[in-house]
């Protein structure tokens, strides 16, 4: 968060070059020019690490888990629990029965919403949502909502992009039965104050689920401290492979929730007078699971750690501050989401040119950025905007490539005059 690390002090122990180096893939090109890539909120590209581990699992030890007795089967299966405990120790959750691997932090919610809310909505109760949050903590509750007749309010956002604690607080009643509230805003950057926004809701025993697809891989989590009830995040986005995630829940709120899905691992004893379900975690883990995905997760939790959070948090806070005074500096570019609480995203505007526009020519010059909506259309509506360009950093950007950026930005002003 660029407000409160000190970006002139980065330790020595996070050298740039050689963690650029551990990306195979930065060392392409794109029509001729070194690619810059500036989307890792959308998805962050793999160290050599985790590809490595991908690969070692289909050449030495792939086999299905948990139910075989030979020694393959043995050896995918502790591969895969030891990435349990590799995410447990991660998020600093109590207990590794709490760590549910999904298909990512979508599959998490809908499995929140649709398992405790089809057990605790009725008509009338109340959901809260913020206005920024990702349409994956919007439409599943929609969804439960029409089935259960339940209300969802909405958080409102100031013009920087910062929630509106008063209206939090003032939509919290003896309706509210869940917040769902993301960590850090995939549109603005904006960092919510979520461990207030948990406090407050306690304390109307209110529980709260967290989106923290944004926030894994840039700061420190601890759930033990944080007390949230559920908490979700993407492989894909820690540097891992797609289609795996994390839902993390308390072990007495899981285990008062029914099954997500039915079929293998999931069941204790089946018959067609009764089936009794497995035990946290497998409960809500039916079907072979993503074995090289949960494996490669953990790869890249261990390469996260190697360089240390703390290090990569000041790398990214400094690249934040100088790509915000350097586009600052653009004529008609204006900043979309100014929050004093923000990580590693710049969205941006340039006047009288379309967002698809910029993203093409920058494309042209080997910058990979994301532009649209964001999957967060609300957010887009809330500055009567269509889309905006957004550049997300990683911890292998650089400022050399912020500057890139200002000048592709730079040729298209050239282009649209």
């Amino acid at each position: 968060m660029a407000s409160n690390v000190d970006t002139a002090v980065i330790t020595p122990s996070f050298d740039i070059e050689r963690v650029r180096q551990d990306f195979p893939i930065l060392s392409e090109e794109v029509y001729g020019k070194p690619l810059v890539y500036f989307d890792s909120a959308a998805s962050a590209q793999k160290p050599r690490a985790v590809i490595d581990a991908i690969s070692t699992v289909y050449e030495t030890e792939y086999a299905n888990v948990h139910r075989g007795v030979h020694y393959m089967s043995q050896k995918a299966t502790d591969a895969m629990e030891a990435a349990r405990e590799t995410v447990r120790s991660f998020i600093n959750a109590g207990d590794v029965r709490e760590v549910i691997f999904v298909r990512g932090a979508t599959e998490g919610i809908n499995l929140v919403a649709s398992c405790w809310g089809r057990q605790n909505l009725t008509a009338g109760d109340e959901i809260i949502v913020s206005i920024m949050e990702h349409h994956s903590n919007i439409v599943p509750w929609q969804i439960i909502a029409e089935q259960t007749g339940a209300i969802i309010k909405v958080v409102p956002i100031s013009s920087d992009g910062a929630l509106d604690m008063d209206a939090f607080s003032d939509l919290l009643s003896d309706k509210t039965k869940i917040v769902a509230m993301t960590h850090i805003s995939n549109a603005l950057g904006t960092v919510t104050p979520i461990e207030e926004i948990i406090r407050l809701a306690h304390e109307k025993d209110v529980p709260v689920l967290v989106d923290g697809c944004q926030a894994a891989p840039h700061m420190t989590l601890d759930m033990q401290a944080l007390d949230a009830d559920f908490y979700v995040f993407s492989g894909h986005k820690i540097y891992g492979p797609s289609g795996i995630g994390v839902l993390y829940g308390k072990s007495a709120l899981l285990e008062a929730m029914p099954p997500y899905q039915g079929g293998g691992e999931m069941i204790d004893v089946v018959s067609f007078e009764k089936t009794t379900y497995a035990d946290l975690p497998f409960k809500f883990e039916a079907g072979t699971p993503h074995i090289s995905g949960a494996i490669g997760m953990g790869a890249a939790i261990s390469y996260i750690n190697s360089l240390g959070l703390e290090n990569i948090a000041a790398h990214e806070n400094d690249l934040l501050a100088y790509g915000t005074e350097k586009l600052g500096e653009l004529n008609s570019l204006r900043l979309v989401g100014t929050a004093p609480e923000k990580a590693a995203i710049l969205s941006f505007v340039l006047e009288s040119v379309h967002p698809h526009d910029v993203g093409t020519i920058l494309d042209r010059e080997g910058i990979a950025v994301r532009t649209g909506h964001h999957c967060a259309q609300p957010v887009m509506d809330r500055f009567d905007i269509a889309a905006t360009i957004r550049a997300s950093i990683g911890m292998y950007n650089t400022r050399d490539e912020i500057d890139t950026l200002v000048g592709g930005l730079g040729r298209v002003q050239e282009i649209f005059g």
